[in-house]
């Protein structure tokens, strides 16, 4: 009996000592997240169910390795490793783009190289290395106390590691992940922007969430009968919205310009020039306005495919990365170029770096676009180049990317074909480090409340986004001498997450918002910081589909069907169904929508509708998950036009 207590005694030591492992791991993510040890201290003491279920994750880790390799002190280096790293990942993300990890992110897990090549040069700080000192501090005491924390014999072991390893999947991953969940006040059944969820839960937790907790659901009453009954509806409420004629089949430049947006919308700065001259003159001459995106200082790659797909992450499973699904879901249904691709464009995707990102080189072509040029193969084009043909580091100048657009377009146009062109241009692409452009800025900028070293960063932005409105310039007024009718249309992705020498940002140091940190703003802050500006413009004045010098906003939802609009491209019954959404919701996130009239909103639950438009977000939502998660029943019908 006395042998049998003393087994328990230190079977529960070491449980113990696993659990003192998880919350050391636990508290040490928040204080790399948080930038201190009280702040940390804090979040654990108010939101301590969230606290103790990482630091079941982490203790649990380090018992079942500790386990497997006889030592506790093993399980507690990996556990802490594994922590740490992550900790130290989504801070870096942080840094450099202003938004925690997610579980998407991990799908560029290979290519984090390139990642971290163009996010410039970074240091782990020191707050950080006095968590990781805590966590060596930790693994050295149960390298210490090594001969109290006995794991017990090898078959034992096994025994006891096998058990824990079943609970772990059934609980971690399995039909128990819900009801632990649950048991520790984690909300298993709403869709939370990262942000807010990492801030109420921590990382770990958070992440958990996403992968294991949430799904997209059935619709009720399912099957190949429901998903007939979904397009006969669509048909009666979409009408003869797909009966758009082929006319004039014009060349279509849709240029995604890297971080453009209209600075002078920034208070308290003083410039000496207008920085946008050029949008501005043509936006008298155009349509133009704010184009709400789903992402700041980052993403651009995410971006493009909601565009050209009418996908957002909110349509996926969480955790989905919209770049690196299975390949066969960028071709089931037709995107923005298809049509294109179907009316005889010589359909191109032109990027001013290299390929090695967001698996464009896999998507692209399901996506409809005949040919891929990338930094190395642009270069090989007949063009003007004077000098060296990059600027501020390792991308294209957007001077020479509008070469390249002009020599592509006029080379399908030479072989008889109109040309669709998506260029993504790379100048204004981050770092933004002071020596960026050789210390040079075409307009002077000042403030009272920047100091000088804010100031040159300030700079940086300032003349990155001053070369791309030139490049818009450059672009229009050689399509004005050409005699081929031209659309143009030009948008920035995000804004850049410009970071002062403080860690805060040139928003919050101007007031347009508290912090870095979006789950504490407004929701008029995020509608703002989360727009940048957008422009479609043709060198004939009957191409557009409104009066010149129409101020009209629109966003990741609305732009795809513009771009259909502005060359009469024939719709089918999906993009007929994305474009009479796109003119009440112009963009739909987990994080915020916005509805045509501008007016922001948390969520559509909340937004000023229409019974109809609600309709339409439910047929849409089902016909979603029929093509990527059901049976596809309804693929072939929302490939043809309306009414088929």
């Amino acid at each position: 009996m006395k042998t049998t207590l003393l087994k328990i005694g230190k079977a529960a030591l070491v449980v113990l000592a696993a659990l003192a492992v998880g919350c050391a791991a636990a508290f040490s993510m928040e204080w790399i997240a948080l930038g201190s040890a009280q702040a940390a201290l804090d979040w654990c003491a108010a939101v301590p169910a969230p606290f103790l279920l990482t630091a079941v994750f982490y203790g649990s880790g380090a018992l079942l390795l500790g386990l497997a390799a006889g030592q506790l002190w093993i399980g507690a280096l990996a556990s802490g490793t594994v922590s740490a790293a992550l900790a130290l990942v989504s801070w870096f993300k942080s840094v450099i783009n202003g938004a925690p990890l997610t579980v998407e992110d991990f799908g560029l897990i290979g290519q984090l190289d390139q990642v971290m090549g163009v996010a410039g040069d970074l240091t782990v700080p020191d707050f950080a290395w006095h968590a990781i000192a805590l966590l060596a501090g930790t693994v050295l005491a149960a390298a210490v106390a090594g001969h109290w924390l006995t794991m017990g014999s090898g078959r034992a072991r096994f025994t006891l590691a096998t058990a824990l390893l079943a609970l772990g999947l059934c609980f971690g991953a399995g039909p128990g992940a819900a009801p632990l969940g649950n048991a520790f006040s984690v909300n298993t059944q709403e869709r939370i922007q990262p942000a807010i969820a990492y801030r109420d839960y921590g990382l770990t937790v958070g992440l958990w969430r996403d992968a294991c907790l949430l799904a997209n659901r059935e619709p009720e009453g399912y099957g190949p009968e429901y998903m007939d009954a979904v397009a006969a509806r669509l048909d009666e409420l979409l009408g003869g919205a797909s009966a758009a004629p082929v006319s004039v089949r014009p060349n279509v430049i849709f240029i995604l310009s890297e971080s453009f947006y209209d600075m002078t919308r920034l208070p308290e700065l003083k410039l000496s020039a207008d920085p946008a001259e050029n949008y501005h003159r043509l936006s008298r001459e155009g349509i133009s306005g704010r184009f709400f995106s789903s992402y700041l200082g980052y993403g651009t790659g995410y971006i493009e495919q909601s565009i050209f797909t009418g996908l957002t992450g909110k349509d996926l499973e969480p955790g989905t990365n919209i770049c690196f699904r299975p390949d066969e879901e960028y071709s089931l249904l037709d995107s923005v170029a298809t049509p294109f691709r179907k009316q005889g464009y010589e359909t191109e995707l032109l990027h001013a770096y290299n390929d090695s990102l967001y698996n464009r080189t896999v998507t692209y072509p399901r996506l409809g676009f005949d040919r891929l040029l990338f930094s190395q193969e642009i270069q090989s084009l007949d063009l003007n180049i004077q000098g060296s043909p990059y600027a501020g580091g390792y991308y294209l100048s957007d001077h020479v990317f509008v070469q390249a657009l002009l020599n592509r377009m006029d080379a399908a146009n030479a072989e008889g074909k109109p040309a669709f062109l998506f260029g993504v241009s790379m100048e204004n692409h981050q770092p933004f480090d002071p020596e960026k452009f050789g210390y040079k800025c075409q307009i002077d900028v000042s403030s009272e409340i920047l100091d000088e070293e804010d100031l040159a960063i300030t700079r940086v932005m300032l003349e990155g986004l001053t070369r791309a409105d030139q490049a818009l310039g450059e672009l229009t007024d050689a399509l004005r001498e050409r005699e081929e009718p031209t659309v143009v249309v030009f948008f920035g992705d995000h804004r850049p997450n410009l970071f002062m020498t403080d860690g805060g940002t040139v928003y919050s140091h101007l007031g347009l918002c508290e912090g870095n940190d979006c789950a504490d703003w407004t929701i008029d802050q995020v509608a703002d910081l989360y727009s940048t500006n957008y422009l479609i413009w043709a060198n004939d004045a009957a191409l557009l589909k409104a009066t010149a010098g129409t101020v009209r906003d629109t966003g990741i939802a609305a732009i795809g069907p513009a771009v259909l609009d502005a060359a009469d491209m024939p719709r089918t019954r999906y993009w007929a169904m994305q474009e009479r959404l796109g003119q009440d919701l112009l963009i739909n996130t987990d994080l915020y929508c916005v509805t045509s009239d501008g007016t922001p909103y948390w969520n559509a639950a909340d937004a000023d509708l229409s019974d109809e438009d609600r309709e339409l977000l439910e047929l849409r939502g089902a016909v979603v998950y029929d093509v990527y998660y059901g049976k596809r029943y309804c693929v072939e019908k929302m490939n043809q036009p309306v009414g088929s």
